[in-house]
């Protein structure tokens, strides 16, 4: 499946019947080596499980972006915090595995320069819904 099928089949807005499929092919992409993942595909993937905002899905998407450099740049921090930018850092906090700590750091990082000024779940969302209607 590529980043146009994936959007005509699930769109922006998944249902929760789709969230699992979803959720397998961002596990799928995340496990390929660097030369065979759809970074944009990924990308997607991430908007989709940000706009469904469930905080299972923080540490997905948080591999998803450090599983290579081309991730790392494709999928915006602000991708973890679908379900707000506190909940998500209570989440991490608490959850306790190593991944979670770098995401914790990164996410504190990301803040304190600045990439949350202004954040909010439903303007990224816009923001993502524009990006990918243009």
């Amino acid at each position: 499946m590529d980043e146009e099928e994936s959007l005509r089949r699930y769109g922006l807005q998944p249902s929760a019947a789709d969230v699992d499929h979803i959720r397998g092919i961002l596990h799928i992409q995340t496990n390929l080596g660097q030369d065979d993942q759809d970074t944009e595909l990924m990308k997607l993937c991430c908007v989709q499980l940000f706009n469904v905002g469930q905080l299972e899905d923080v540490l997905s998407i948080w591999r998803a972006k450090e599983s290579s450099w081309d991730a790392h740049c494709s999928i915006d921090v602000q991708l973890l915090c679908g379900a707000g930018l506190d909940p998500t850092r209570e989440h991490l906090m608490s959850e306790g595995s190593e991944d979670a700590a770098a995401a914790l750091r990164y996410l504190l990082d990301c803040r304190a320069a600045g990439d949350f000024d202004a954040f909010s779940v439903t303007e990224q969302s816009r923001i993502y819904a524009e990006y990918y209607v243009s």
